[in-house]
């Protein structure tokens, strides 16, 4: 017996000591969990400058103010035109002819990158020749582009300080007006007649923002030649004529002496 007591208390001791080994041991913290991560977000692009979606051709009169409207992000040219009654003009000439028009309508974005006050610096007639600048005045088409002549005449006139130069390298379409580059980054509108084209910057003609050359000299007119001034006649000595009236004076006498005698011979002869 005393060797089965024995493992009986060797078994209860280790017993105890395996609880109390478990009891004194702490539980497990649980694993902490990290904390949900926040999708970063991507800036969002600028819409001025993006492409703008194509506006489509509807039935009807042409209006030019519209069919900016509708695309968006054209607001300060088109209150540009408005001011300057430009597309009024054009959606005459749209509407009454068989005239092709071609617009490069720059964004809001282009214009913000102006001064400010900028646009208000200038004057009725400036205005007026900044928007013609931006009108072409025949349809070209996006592939034209790639073979038009420069220099490129504008609405605004003709001549080097009114017309722009057209650059291509594949289908990116540069255009300069000798102060500004800018380019076309997407087709707006486009129907057999009207074409306008969304254009990055804005662009200032030579005509308004470079001081003008001065105007040539007129030329001297042409009159009468002038007669020649009459030869001043050389000095001569005065004449002597102190003795004429005593000269006068004796002949006169003399001829009345000789009536006289004559006359007192007839009467006292």
């Amino acid at each position: 017996m005393r060797p089965q007591s024995f493992i009986l208390v060797l078994s209860l001791l280790f017993f105890f000591l395996h609880c109390t080994k478990t009891l004194c041991q702490s539980p497990a913290a649980a694993p902490a969990m990290a904390p949900p991560k926040t999708p970063v977000k991507a800036p969002p692009a600028d819409s001025s400058q993006a492409p703008s979606a194509q506006v489509a051709t509807s039935p009807g009169p042409v209006d030019i103010n519209k069919i900016l409207q509708k695309a968006g992000h054209f607001t300060v040219f088109a209150r540009l035109m408005q001011a300057t009654t430009e597309d009024t003009e054009l959606n005459k000439e749209l509407n009454n002819t068989n005239n092709g028009i071609t617009i490069l309508a720059p964004t809001d974005s282009a214009f913000s990158t102006l001064k400010a006050g900028f646009l208000n610096s200038l004057s009725d007639e400036d205005k007026t020749e900044l928007v013609k600048f931006h009108v072409l005045p025949a349809f070209i088409s996006t592939s034209q582009f790639q073979t038009v002549s420069n220099p490129v005449r504008t609405q605004a006139g003709t001549g080097p300080r009114v017309t722009l130069n057209v650059t291509t390298t594949g289908n990116f379409v540069n255009i300069s007006s000798g102060l500004t580059n800018a380019s076309i980054s997407g087709t707006v509108y486009t129907d057999s007649q009207l074409a306008i084209y969304q254009l990055d910057k804005v662009l200032f003609p030579l005509d308004v923002f470079t001081p003008k050359p001065p105007a040539p000299a007129p030329e001297p007119a042409l009159g009468k030649p002038r007669k020649a001034a009459p030869d001043a006649e050389s000095p001569t000595a005065p004449k002597d004529t102190s003795g004429a009236p005593a000269l006068l004076f004796l002949l006169n006498n003399a001829l009345l002496l000789a009536v006289s005698c004559a006359f007192g011979a007839i009467i006292y002869s």
